[in-house]
């Protein structure tokens, strides 16, 4: 069964003028399949949490369809919402006057889980994201990567099929980011659907199925997470300190070189367009007596620069 789909979605709203309308989401269409870690990665503004939104019943859609588990977001709200759990970033949806237990026991209510399913969920919920020893603690006293770790205890207390975890690792520390993907791992053995968005590739090379690119609302691309780590390799780059001139303009011109720009700290960046030329490169390099060769990934932000442009970056 297809557990998220959506059909031409589109989200427009008025920019600060008033006149100048802004597309959020522009004719997006999706499936994801019922168990699978599904990760929507593309720089801020590109529409993730537009698109959760939607799917999470908070926000409606211009137009297009979308539907979890074959209801409707628009016109089977309700059901939907039985269906969802919902893992926002930072301190929304927590009170932080009172404890994570009784964080967790008022979200069971709101979702009408039944008193004794809700006491026995909510402390196993508590051990599973490794706060059973602070549930009693108020909120306020968290660290921001425990907030986060009740957030995602949160979106499971009502027993979702379908997760929304929208930079569910944000604030985490390494420890607990790593104890959150097998997590996820876990949550996908029980045959639960994940929706993330992140801007972390190892994250989502960690833990998803697949990967799509999302920029300015329009799908790019879905890829495994191999086939992405591909695209990105293909973007590779070579920073080289005390090369001569000649040298510099020799490497300039080689096939599987993009550019070749002088760097503000010193030396120089060579921008690969083919992951196969760097070791040609590097060759080149090192037989004119260049000591000093560093080779590195972009970001994802800067693969958006090369592929797309300025654009992919703007608000």
């Amino acid at each position: 069964m297809i557990a998220v789909a959506t059909e031409g979605l589109v989200r427009t709203y008025r920019g600060r003028d008033k006149r100048q309308e802004v597309v959020a989401l522009d004719e997006l269409s999706i499936e994801i399949e019922q168990g699978e870690v599904y990760g929507l990665l593309g720089p801020n503004g590109a529409g993730k949490t537009t698109l959760v939104k939607i799917l999470s019943t908070v926000l409606l859609p211009t137009r297009g369809t979308a539907r979890i588990l074959g209801h409707d977001v628009v016109t089977e709200t309700k059901t939907v919402r039985r269906l969802i759990g919902i893992v926002f970033g930072g301190d929304r949806g927590l009170y932080p006057w009172i404890s994570g237990r009784h964080n967790l026991n008022y979200w069971a209510a709101l979702y009408n889980v039944p008193g004794p399913i809700a006491k026995q969920r909510v402390d196993e919920l508590l051990e599973r994201v490794g706060l059973g020893d602070r549930a009693d603690d108020r909120v306020e006293g968290y660290s921001r990567g425990m907030k986060q770790r009740l957030h995602l205890a949160r979106g499971l207390v009502s027993g979702a099929r379908v997760l929304f975890l929208d930079e569910p690792t944000t604030g985490m520390d390494p420890i607990a980011a790593r104890d959150f993907r097998k997590l996820v791992g876990e949550l996908k053995g029980e045959g639960r659907t994940i929706l993330i968005t992140t801007h972390d590739m190892a994250e989502a090379e960690a833990v998803c199925d697949r990967v799509a690119l999302i920029d300015h609302g329009r799908l790019l691309a879905t890829e495994t997470p191999r086939g992405l780590s591909r695209l990105v390799a293909e973007h590779e780059r070579i920073d080289c300190e005390d090369t001569p001139e000649d040298v510099i303009e020799y490497v300039r011109g080689m096939i599987g070189v993009a550019s070749v720009e002088a760097r503000a700290e010193g030396g120089h960046r060579i921008q690969m367009g083919d992951s196969e030329a760097v070791p040609k490169v590097i060759k080149v390099l090192a037989e004119h007596g260049v000591a000093s060769i560093n080779t590195s990934r972009p970001s994802l932000e800067e693969v958006y620069l090369r592929i797309i442009g300025d654009r992919g970056l703007k608000v």
